[in-house]
This record gives structure tokens, sequence and C-alpha cells, in this order.
């Protein structure tokens, strides 16, 4: 039986306030990505050097795309599948944005097991039993190859699914609103922190320092990569949220809020991480090893260590928190369109789902050894390798042709002036999917250089 209208429009009447609807925007940018990939990403290529080249891609194809997708959302009202065809589009483009519910449905399943981590380690921490066993290496591993990530993981379902389950003004508003303002607060005591350290000069300068001899081909990718996925674009976070973004507000700002919101927190990033890394003669390493294992060291080593170390992990929670509630809006907002299902009922199904789609790449460190190898990667390793490098720049592709070549009320419905609609309809026509396309390629592998 095919649902009512009225069972569709259910919670559409919903809206964020305008700050709210940054907060939340920036909250889904702001993750675990940024905190132990780019400062790392940034030092291997060129520092400074690599730092502007990444404002540049950002420029090129993250704030396009973050608009046209923001404005298919608000004009489709719709989820990141029927936004299309609702705000004007071919029936095709419905069928392709599943692959934008699809996306995040399954990032959400592994991305709470590293949230439930960070709350494990945060506790562990503020407790002193991190410290207890130097060996952080094997603790990890102890812990990542037990079965109390499960619990974990748990905790990290239960929490996004509460914050998803009390609606956009009611629950991902206001978490936001409380959060992000916290993030920001223990992103400026850890940075002083780490500026304050012994040494922490070095860190500095490799960071900053620009070697413009380092940037190549393959640092251009690299960063038109990190400004892509940094955003969140291509997974169907914005889209949804653009959908429950009020007609008056103007997305022009906000897109540069947002942007700018992102930036900021990686360069704050690597102010914790080089200064901290270069003090106590650590390798920054990209990835969990970094974070679990390299860094738990160095909070051992200084002054009231437990303490900043617990706070270092509440910021990483609070990162991959503010994640997990946009990345669950996006499936619980389909369901709700497709079937007419409550709120209530979509967030506690999906969030079942992904509990149990979530098991394999629980398993996938050690406790069940046909999931840690399985032709090179782990089940972990592979589901993250399919949706960041084949199913979100597929997502991006589809919104930038939509946008560029099929979107008939774009310009009405970006907001723009005239002058800026025409540079920004030339960007999301000619260049933000030629770089997409590349993107693409070399995260798949086809191109290297």
């Amino acid at each position: 039986m095919k649902p009512s209208q009225n069972n569709l429009d259910q919670g559409r009447n919903e809206r964020f306030s305008s700050t709210g609807f940054i907060l939340a925007a920036i909250g889904s940018s702001v993750g675990l990505g940024n905190m132990w990939k780019f400062p790392y990403i940034t030092g291997e290529n060129g520092g400074a050097a690599f730092f502007l080249l990444f404002i540049i891609c950002l420029i090129l194809i993250g704030l396009p795309l973050l608009l046209a997708e923001l404005a298919i959302g608000r004009a489709g009202r719709g989820s990141a599948s029927t936004s299309f065809v609702k705000a004007g589009g071919p029936k095709a483009f419905g069928r392709l944005g599943l692959l934008q519910v699809i996306a995040p449905f399954l990032i959400l399943s592994f991305y709470v097991i590293v949230a439930g981590w960070t709350l494990h380690y945060a506790i562990q921490s503020f407790s002193g039993n991190l410290f207890a066993n130097s060996d952080y290496a094997g603790q990890f591993s102890s812990f990542t190859e037990g079965y109390m990530p499960l619990v974990w993981q748990a905790v990290a379902v239960l929490i996004t699914g509460i914050v998803v389950g009390k609606g956009i003004s009611g629950g991902i508003e206001k978490f936001n609103k409380v959060l992000i303002p916290g993030l920001i607060v223990l992103l400026i005591i850890l940075m002083i922190r780490a500026l304050t350290l012994p040494g922490a000069g070095a860190g500095v300068s490799f960071f900053l320092q620009p070697d413009f001899s380092k940037l190549s081909p393959e640092a251009a990718l690299v960063a038109l990569g990190h400004a892509f996925f940094s955003l969140s674009l291509g997974m169907g976070i914005l889209l949804t949220y653009g959908a429950y973004v009020d007609k008056r507000q103007s997305l022009g700002p906000a897109t540069l809020a947002i942007g700018a919101g992102d930036l900021i927190y990686a360069f704050i990033a690597g102010l914790i991480i080089f200064p901290t890394t270069a003090s106590f003669g650590l390798e920054s390493d990209a990835g969990p090893s970094l974070v679990f294992i390299a860094l738990p060291a160095a909070f051992s080593a200084m002054p009231l260590g437990a303490f900043f170390g617990g706070l270092f992990f509440i910021l990483l929670a609070i990162a991959a928190l503010t994640s997990s509630v946009s990345l669950l809006e996006v499936p619980v907002t389909y369901v709700m369109d497709r079937w007419g299902w409550g709120r209530g009922k979509s967030v506690t199904i999906i969030s079942v789902l992904v509990l149990l789609i979530g098991l394999p790449s629980v398993f996938s460190f050690g406790a069940v050894p046909v999931f840690t190898d399985m032709g090179g990667k782990s089940f972990f390793d592979w589901l993250d390798f399919m949706t960041s490098n084949i199913l979100l720049p597929l997502g991006g592709l589809i919104t930038t042709v939509f946008a560029g070549y099929f979107w008939k009320n774009a310009a009405e419905a970006a907001g723009l002036k005239a002058g800026w609609f025409r540079v920004w309809l030339f960007m999301v026509r000619y260049i933000a999917p030629v770089l997409v396309f590349l993107v693409l390629l070399h995260t798949t592998g086809i191109i290297k250089f």
C-alpha cells in the first residue's frame, strides 16, 4: 500500500534555525579524518604550500558542490534520493540518488565503531587506567580484538539514535548547539597545551613552513580528495539537511560559513597533532595508530597527561558523534519519505540494521579471523574503501551533473545574484565534474603519479 501524502510529509514541517543549520552542517564535516589524516597529508605534501593548495581545492570543488547539495535539498524537500526528482529533475536521478542513501548507511556501520573507541579511551584516560601499562600498541590490539567494542558500538548507536529520534530542532539542532561550542573550547585548550610543549616549534614549522618542491600532481589530487571528503560531499547529508532549511535562509553565506568551519577545524587539528608529536619524538603516522597508540604515549609523559588525554578523546568523540548523527539522518529521512514511517520507527529499524551490518567490521580486528584478512584487507577496510573511494565520488558526480545540466530552476534555488550564479554554474558545469572524476580515478588507483 502506498503511503499517504500526509504520512510522507510528517516531520517535513520541521526546520533548522539559521544558526542551528550552520552548526549542524559544520558538525557533519567535523569528523575524525581531519584530526588524524589532514595533518599527516599536509606535512607529507609541502606543509603550508599544501594547505594553500587545499584552500584552492575547497573553493574549486568543495564550496560549489556544497551549495549545489543544499540548494537541491531545499528545493526538493525530500530525501537524498527523492529531492532530485521533487526539485524538477528526471526520474532517473531518483534511482541514482539512492547511492547517496546507501553510502552514509554503510559508512555509519563502521564509523560508530570508531566513535565507540573514542568514548572508551576517554574514560580510560580520565581514570588513569590507560597509562597503567606503557604498551599502548598491545592495549589497542587487546581492546579491538576483544568483544568490548561491541558494547561501545551499541553505546554510540544509542546516543546517535536518541538524538536523531528527537527530530531536527529538538534533537539534531540542540545536540550541535551544545557540542560544537564545546568542541571549539576543547580545540583551543588542546592547541594551547600543544603549542606550549617543549620543542613544539619544530612541529609548527613542519606543519606551516611551505615547501613548494613537494607539490606534485599527486599532492593536488590528495588535496582535491580531502576537500571533497572533509565537507561530507557526495553522501547525501547536505542534501538531507537542505530539506530542513528555511526558504529565507541565504545559502551563499551559509556555504562560506560551513567551509570556513571545516577549514579552521583542520588547521587547529594540525596545531594540536604536529607540536605534540614533535615534542615527544613521535612519527606523525596517519590513521588509528597515531591517535590510539602514539598520542597516549605522549600524554603519559606530559604534566596532567591523563586530563589532557581525556579532553583529547572527548574532542574526538564529539567530532565522531556529530558526524554519526548526520549520517543516520540520511537513511531515516529516506524511509520516512519512501514508506511513510514515523521518525521513531525509522530511527529504531535503521539503528538495529546499522548494528547488525557493523558486526563484521567490529570483528575485523582479530576477534573473527575470516573478517580480518579478505584479499589483503579486513572487512572494515573494504567497506571504508568502497564507500570513500567509489560511492562518495559517484555521489558527487551525480550532484554536479544534475545541477549543471538537468536542473532548470538552479538559479532560483541557489539564491545567488546573477554574476555569482554564472560563476557558480560554470564551476558546477565545467570544473567540478572533471575534478570529481579525477578524484574517483585517483582514489580507486586507476591513475597514479
